[in-house]
């Protein structure tokens, strides 16, 4: 049967007819859109109090409590921030010139990070001018993790953008035991565009919105209220966590030296992998191996473009075809590529060291003493921060005789559409046209146990108030 596949090829669109069922129809931007959007039950979510670090803890940021005196060239730093600001301000004070110092003494890592920018900022930039949102904020990726997809945090945030589980289920991002679009620049690209900007419509404010990305909303509507109902970060950063205090400096302060890095005696390196790439959409379960095989290149520089496929196994159907990212080549190597898609014959080998097959695993394991969350998810082939949501756990611990779910088979559809949760509920903040049952069909609740919760002995909502389910 012969099918439609549209590739973005240098930047042109191109359509060609091809006889497989392994390439993919109606596909329009596939290079700087995500492949696929989970849009349904996607919600306008509050952090609780008690879950603030569901946003937090992004990477380490080393904490300035007493930062460097202003030197006799901060005239010269404060000119040259002032001629890159655009619509983010870009202030400058001892606290940003303490980061512009700590980064400068890092100047290898900075090179390599500035070689890696020429791959990832083009796809930053185009999801957050299809956003509508600043292009500077682009540089907040390098605070989160110095443009690393396989970044993770402490407690479990991953990506270049540093997403937590939940947050990331709520933004329509996949992860289960084949994809993690936490690790994807383009989908978590998107995602994180949509917190920043439904952040920035919340406060008003691009720094605020920024601080809110490290430490999630109610931290800073808190800190607002502490200051008297400034919104302003300079004026409420006391009343911040300590982390988020350092955030907002350390970005001004990429942004400094992503710009000014010559003044620095930084020398860029080479990105280190193909910036010049086609992207391709699949319908079939294929590995990264066989593709790096056809097109006559190493497995790493493949894995590199594609870093959400867990098991370098792209995993594609016809329902939800999947991103395919190569190296520009020519068209003979196309062609190759082609015949491998179109393969019936073609055998799926895991790049995995033990057997995730789920049905083989025990629905419970009992904690035995000395066991870590760590060795716990590397036994069952799980992520640690799978087994945190699907046992409620807020910490990194667990105690000898806890017996811990290894499945999310109960709750995965849950946290595909809930915010963050607190304990045993989550808080909502109702929206014009909402009712009770509507909401409590999305959350898979019930209305009675809904107006228990909250104590309403009415049926009626109010745009604005917010609900604990």
């Amino acid at each position: 049967m012969k099918r439609l596949l549209i590739l973005i090829v240098g930047g042109l669109l191109w359509q060609t007819t091809w006889a497989s069922s392994a390439l993919i129809t109606n596909f329009q931007t596939a290079v700087q859109q995500p492949a696929q959007q989970n849009n349904h039950h996607v919600l306008s979510t509050e952090i609780t109090e008690a879950d603030d670090t569901t946003r937090a803890d992004t990477v380490t940021i080393p904490i300035v409590d007493k930062p460097d005196p202003l030197g006799a060239e901060s005239r010269v730093y404060k000119r040259r921030l002032d001629s890159l600001t655009k619509q983010i301000p870009l202030d400058y004070n001892e606290y940003v010139q303490s980061y512009i110092n700590i980064y400068a003494r890092n100047k290898e890592e900075m090179g390599r990070v500035i070689g890696l920018t020429k791959y990832y900022f083009p796809i930053y930039e185009k999801a957050f001018h299809d956003a509508g949102i600043p292009d500077e904020i682009k540089y907040l990726s390098i605070v989160e993790s110095k443009l690393d997809p396989y970044a993770v945090s402490r407690v479990g945030a991953t990506g270049p953008w540093q997403f937590m589980f939940t947050t990331a289920k709520v933004y329509g991002l996949a992860i289960d035991k084949f994809v993690d679009d936490r690790r994807d620049p383009i989908q978590a690209s998107y995602a994180a565009a949509r917190y920043l900007k439904e952040s920035f419509n919340e406060f008003g404010d691009w720094l605020l919105a920024i601080a809110s990305y490290n430490c999630g909303t109610s931290n800073v509507e808190r800190a607002i209220r502490k200051s008297g109902g400034a919104r302003d970060f300079w004026t409420i950063r006391k009343y911040l966590p300590a982390e988020t205090r350092n955030y907002v400096p350390a970005f001004i302060a990429m942004a400094y030296v992503m710009n000014c890095y010559d003044h620095l005696n930084i020398i860029p390196r080479e990105c280190g992998f193909s910036i010049k790439t086609d992207t391709v959409l699949v319908n079939k379960f294929i590995p990264l191996s066989t593709i790096a095989k056809v097109l006559e290149t190493d497995l790493k520089v493949i894995t590199n473009l594609n870093p959400a496929y867990r098991k370098q196994v792209i995993n594609g159907t016809d329902g939800a075809p999947r991103r395919l990212v190569i190296p520009q080549v020519d068209n003979e190597k196309f062609g190759a590529l082609f015949s491998a898609l179109n393969d019936s014959n073609a055998t799926v080998s895991y790049a995995s060291y033990r057997d995730d097959n789920a049905a083989e695993r025990p629905r419970i394991h009992k904690v035995r003493r000395g066991e870590t969350l760590n060795q716990i998810a590397d036994n069952y082939g799980l992520e640690v921060q799978d087994l945190k949501v699907w046992n409620h756990l807020h910490g990194n611990k667990c105690k000898p005789g806890q017996k811990l779910k290894l499945s999310g088979h109960a709750v995965e559809n849950v946290y595909a559409s809930v915010g963050k949760h607190h304990k045993n509920h989550i808080t909502y903040k109702v929206k014009t046209g909402d009712t009770l049952s509507g909401i409590a069909d999305r959350f898979d609740a019930s209305v009675a146990s809904i107006r228990e919760l909250n104590g309403l002995k009415k049926g009626r909502l109010q745009p604005g108030m917010k609900i604990r389910i």
